[in-house]
């Protein structure tokens, strides 16, 4: 993909969706971190309805430690490997507590330093909560990036330093929201609904294929 289909991909998801954000539920920054740590290998509808129950009762790293990790466990038992994802999200709650003054930090390091806080989830919370232009790079991002040409790599990071050289500055902060909806309900695994998609004069695999 060649920097005008770059231009092109970004300014036709733009403006088909001008404000694009997380799927996942939220009203405070530690709701955020909390709904994104329990997100891996889960869907985001699942992590929902597990955290309206959840965050009615525990919306801060006080409370949250108040319920103790069985307590939380008992919440969100729905969601994927939720024995570990209670107990990293209880070990969070007590580190923003004892160490920032309950609330989440800003910095990458101090993110990436809590339990089951990984590149990802700080990427999340960076962008959706401070307005931090990173690239979260989940297996749909990782699937566009590549399929597309857009930014191709072999491992995640490669495709989110790929993003940052690629993807201009006008679209940085949105990109990753507008990258994840892509490939969740358009350029899909199995089968990329390409008669569904706006951005095919851009994408290398599908003219690849019409060749």
């Amino acid at each position: 993909m060649d920097d005008a289909a770059v231009e092109r991909f970004f300014a036709t998801l733009s403006a088909a969706n001008p404000t694009p954000t997380t799927e996942l539920e939220f009203t405070n920054v530690f709701e955020l971190l909390a709904a994104v740590l329990l997100s891996a290998q889960s869907t985001d509808a699942g992590v929902n309805k597990a955290t309206r129950r959840l965050f009615p009762v525990a919306n801060t790293p006080r409370k949250m430690m108040a319920l103790g990790i069985d307590g939380i466990a008992g919440y969100i038992r729905s969601v994927g490997l939720y024995p570990t994802k209670a107990r990293n999200l209880w070990n969070t709650s007590r580190i923003l507590v004892e160490q920032h003054g309950g609330q989440v930090p800003r910095s990458r390091e101090a993110l990436e330093a809590l339990p089951g806080v990984g590149r990802k989830t700080a990427n999340v919370v960076l962008n959706v909560a401070f307005g931090e232009p990173t690239m979260a790079v989940d297996t749909h991002i990782f699937r566009v990036g590549n399929r597309t040409g857009l930014a191709p790599g072999r491992t995640p990071l490669e495709v989110e330093q790929g993003l940052l050289r690629r993807v201009p500055d006008a679209y940085r902060v949105d990109a990753h929201h507008w990258l994840i909806l892509h490939g969740r309900y358009v350029c899909q695994a199995r089968r990329p609904l390409c008669e569904r998609c706006a951005v095919t004069d851009c994408c290398d695999w599908f003219l690849g294929s019409r060749t």
